[in-house]
């Protein structure tokens, strides 16, 4: 076993900027599968997230080798949000592409939205509500807002978070669920509509 798989990630990527190789080894193994997922769900096409996984790590990989990484001790949510970039660059590129002209008599009438799985506009509307709900969580209580990010971004357990933050599952489960009913209360009060 590795010595570094007990480092977090920052310790990892420090290592990593000073010459460890097999620090951001540790790194990718860490988050590949959640991040591969995420960016699928997204796009729903495997080729296309594949491309968009690596792409983003080769971005990880440039911010660190030229010092430009800035250490908040949010490294996960960090190479999230250049992931969630390069789909949204993705989207804008398909739809610069998918532009087609009315004078063109070949249209494919098997071509439609409601035969479709998921459409640009439905994906962007999915990124718009997620970044609603980020703007949301930001407003919770600190406490509330940890534990949300750890159940919801970070797939831990109850137990697990309950252990990180030195509290009974009991106490994580009740910030849980007021951290929902304020998440509800916020969204109401500001005319969200969180679901598509």
């Amino acid at each position: 076993m590795r010595k570094d798989i007990k480092l977090t990630d920052e310790q990892l990527v420090s290592a990593y900027a000073a010459g460890d190789n097999a620090a951001f080894d540790t790194l990718l193994l860490r988050h590949k599968d959640r991040l591969f997922t995420y960016i699928y769900q997204m796009v729903r096409d495997s080729d296309l997230a594949d491309d968009i996984f690596q792409e983003t790590f080769v971005k990880v990989i440039m911010t660190v080798k030229q010092g430009r990484y800035q250490d908040m001790g949010k490294f996960s949510a960090w190479v999230t949000r250049i992931a969630r970039n390069l789909v949204i660059d993705s989207f804008r590129a398909e739809k610069s592409e998918a532009t087609i002209s009315t004078d063109n008599e070949e249209i494919d009438i098997l071509n439609r939205r409601e035969l479709s799985e998921n459409t640009i506009e439905d994906a962007m509307i999915d990124l718009q509500i997620e970044d609603d709900i980020r703007s949301l969580v930001d407003c919770l209580p600190q406490v509330q807002k940890e534990v949300l990010m750890m159940r919801y971004y970070q797939d831990l357990s109850f137990k697990e978070i309950a252990d990180i933050t030195g509290v009974s599952i009991n106490t994580a489960l009740g910030r849980m669920r007021y951290a929902i009913l304020n998440l509800r209360k916020m969204a109401k009060e500001n005319e969200l509509c969180l679901t598509h």
